[in-house]
């Protein structure tokens, strides 16, 4: 152990990608959104033009005084673990990277002009150095998508919703962006899952990293596959009230659920777009320019339908089976909801039976 309380633990060759494009782990969702934003004539011209509006500045000088900046000097582990994530994406610049004081485990990526990394104290105290190195690495994949430009709009309309909710209609305007940015930023979590399994390349240290995001210190308490099995519970369980319960809770989430996350990324890790990307074969961001938004929209759609034809989850059988012409919409939903199994009587049908409890 060293004076700091940390296992040395001894470096291991790990693949590198150069001139990967971040097509090559982004979710589908997520890419199609980035592709068609990167398409827009003068987007980023526009969006440089918001950051006056935008407390980038006032961010960067917050972290600067009241923070820890990574550098060989202070946090010298996460400095190595940064270039070296850097160094495996192959993202040229790396971003200035900060530790702040949170007791809560957390990290972020924003920034307009350039993306700066900010890690708590909590997260830093709560992960192994395999752990961490997975988040470090998913930081650094939100940077080579150019997620922090959005991340740092989507806070800067959440504020501007709590300043503008007296304004009648003001805040359901804004509120409508929020949440849209938010159901986009769920997926590019998801995409940053994978970004940080690349630079990692452990998938149990990702798997003990999100289970201690989700139940602390306590790994020895907790199993990986139990884990996992709770979020095929999550998705199998309930009815369709269930369902929308399960909407509701997501909605004011700027991340998916943990168990939902491990099992999102477990999947990739068994596919073959991962195996392919490990053996080298990967999108380069030098043919980015090139990607068709018709084909990553087709794409994202194909990738839906698949994702609710196999769903267990009782709202996204429904639709599946709505759009598969299983049949009437009212008598599905009648018998979901209430959970009827034998069908509606017919008009003008009464009950003989006089008793409680029949269908």
């Amino acid at each position: 152990m060293t004076e700091t309380g940390r296992e040395n633990v001894p470096s291991r060759a790990r693949r590198r990608f150069p001139g990967i494009s971040s097509r090559a782990y982004e979710h589908p969702a997520d890419r199609s959104a980035l592709v068609a934003l990167r398409k827009l004539s003068g987007f980023d011209t526009v969006f440089k033009a918001l950051s006056g509006l935008l407390p980038e500045r006032s961010l960067r000088l917050l972290y600067l005084s009241d923070s820890v900046r990574v550098s060989d000097a202070q946090f010298a582990h996460l400095h190595d673990m940064l270039r070296d994530a850097c160094y495996i994406l192959d993202l040229e610049k790396v971003p200035s990277m900060y530790v702040t004081q949170d007791p809560k485990p957390n990290a972020m990526c924003i920034g307009l002009d350039e993306p700066i990394i900010v890690v708590t104290t909590g997260l830093v105290e709560l992960l192994d150095e395999e752990e961490m190195r997975a988040v470090v690495g998913h930081e650094v994949g939100h940077a080579l998508s150019g997620h922090s430009v959005y991340r740092t709009v989507l806070l800067f309309l959440t504020s501007l919703a709590l300043k503008v909710a007296w304004v009648p209609l003001g805040n359901v305007a804004v509120m409508a962006i929020v949440t849209a940015l938010r159901e986009w930023f769920r997926k590019s979590e998801l995409s940053a899952d994978r970004a940080g399994l690349l630079v990692g390349q452990d998938l149990q240290a990702s798997m003990r990293g999100l289970m201690k995001l989700a139940g602390g210190h306590h790994l020895h308490e907790m199993n990986v596959d139990a884990f996992l099995a709770q979020a095929e519970e999550y998705e199998e369980s309930g009815d369709l009230r269930d369902s929308v319960l399960k909407i509701l809770n997501v909605l004011p989430r700027s991340h998916p659920f943990t168990t939902v996350r491990a099992a999102e990324l477990k999947k990739w890790a068994e596919s073959r777009d991962y195996q392919r990307i490990m053996d080298g074969h990967y999108p380069r961001r030098s043919d980015d320019k090139d990607t068709s938004v018709t084909d990553s929209f087709r794409e994202s759609a194909s990738h839906y339908a698949d994702t609710v034809r196999a769903s267990k989850d009782p709202l996204m059988k429904l639709v599946g089976d709505i759009a598969d012409g299983a049949g009437d919409l009212g008598g599905k939903l009648f018998e979901k909801f209430t959970g009827a199994t034998g069908g509606r009587s017919a008009p003008g049908d009464d009950d003989k039976s006089g008793g409680p409890g029949t269908a």
